[in-house]
């Protein structure tokens, strides 16, 4: 058995890195899921997660990856034959579609480039032309981590109602929730699907559908099959912090500690910290001579950067050397951007010096992998993140700090 000293360093955009004591609050006796100290773990777990939606509404808990939180938002929502207007932004917004299709969906898919986010003027301009209101449902990925560009939700929604749209927006929150700034309630969304196990901290295991009142009306009369994502089903026995059957009781009591971190940490601070952090790696990226994937600068992501590589270099013989000579994991292309780009996350439980460390692994690889670039990265990203530190913030500095 071959030993590996020292951490892996994993830079993926998801599953991120699990915080030692979200570890250790899933290592514990299995408890009984019909009893009450589930159920005080239940009302903990569903009020936490209301305040990461920030929703007053419901948040549904599904023992699933993300992918069964697309599945419960249409299938609750929505009724065979339904049309539904979706973005192409990335290899995960296609995902979706590809779903929704699969459910007998109509679906039409409004053309993107996956460097920039989803097109307001665009969905408003298909929904303004649909005056008999056929389209049911707006589809929108806030964060598509194939390619490190967000989507203005606000925008989306000003645009549904400029249109004078009665549409429900469904917005997929898998790789921002928890890292990057984002209102349920206050932008208007209908259906927010979201995941454990980037922002969240957590393993993989967990999805979630925050829900409004509209999309509740929705699912009166939708016809769409349903049995195990049915929101019926899981809303009554969560009142009193149940659920209709055997959950994934160990990742909940991680689910709360991870939800404790991030509210003693404060999401505005959480969210600042993410975008310090992108910023670095951004600097550091443009500092080798390499280009951001992202295109739009007012769109680049807090979770992860997508980095494209120079012609005739594989992005995948990059990740290769990373993983092997310096035990550093980075993400790969998705779908058509397989080989041409690699993915830095910085998502989750990340301080300065890790992210540091993993952008040195970086800019070795790069070298390594005979790909041209300046070494100037990583210095670039320190000189960053030690400039915009103020004294004052430095523990035992604020009495010394210069005026």
């Amino acid at each position: 058995m071959h030993h590996r000293p020292g951490r892996h360093f994993l830079q993926i955009p998801g599953p991120s890195n699990v915080p030692e004591s979200v570890l250790r609050a899933t290592d514990r006796a299995v408890i009984d899921h019909r009893g009450p100290e589930f159920a005080q773990l239940g009302r903990e777990v569903l009020a936490g997660l209301r305040d990461v939606f920030r929703t007053s509404g419901p948040v549904i808990v599904y023992p699933a990856s993300g992918t069964g939180a697309w599945e419960a938002a249409l299938v609750n929502t929505l009724s065979p034959g339904d049309q539904v207007l979706m973005a192409e932004t990335g290899h995960f917004a296609t995902l979706w579609r590809n779903l929704a299709t699969r459910l007998g969906l109509e679906v039409e898919f409004l053309p993107g480039d996956w460097r920039h986010g989803a097109d307001p003027g665009a969905i408003e301009a298909r929904l303004a032309a649909d005056r008999g209101h056929a389209i049911r449902a707006v589809a929108v990925v806030h964060n598509e981590t194939s390619t490190g560009a967000t989507s203005d939700i606000p925008a989306v929604r000003a645009a549904i109602h400029r249109a004078g749209h009665p549409a429900l927006l469904m917005v997929d929150t898998i790789s921002s929730l928890g890292s990057m700034d984002y209102r349920h309630e206050e932008w208007g969304v209908d259906v927010t699907v979201g995941g454990s196990q980037k922002g969240l901290m957590l393993p993989p295991g967990l999805s979630f559908n925050a829900v409004s009142a509209k999309a509740l009306e929705a699912s009166r009369d939708a016809r769409l099959p349903r049995s195990y994502w049915s929101w019926d089903e899981m809303l009554g026995p969560n009142r009193s912090g149940f659920f209709p059957y055997t959950p994934a009781t160990n990742l909940l009591h991680g689910l709360r500690e991870a939800l404790a971190l991030l509210m003693a940490e404060g999401l505005d601070q959480v969210f600042a910290r993410h975008a310090r952090h992108a910023e670095a790696t951004r600097r550091a990226v443009r500092a080798w001579g390499l280009e951001i994937l992202c295109a739009d600068p007012a769109r680049h992501s807090g979770s992860l950067t997508a980095v494209l590589m120079p012609p005739g270099h594989d992005a995948d013989r990059v990740r290769a050397v990373a993983l092997e000579r310096f035990d550093l994991s980075l993400g790969t292309g998705l779908g058509k951007l397989a080989g041409r780009v690699f993915r830095i996350g910085h998502v989750g439980d990340l301080n300065d010096l890790t992210l540091l460390g993993a952008l040195a692994g970086v800019e070795m690889a790069l070298t390594l992998a005979g790909v041209p670039i300046r070494r100037e990265g990583v210095q670039t990203a320190m000189d960053f993140l030690s400039g915009s530190l103020r004294p004052a913030a430095l523990p035992g500095a604020a009495a010394t700090a210069p005026a």
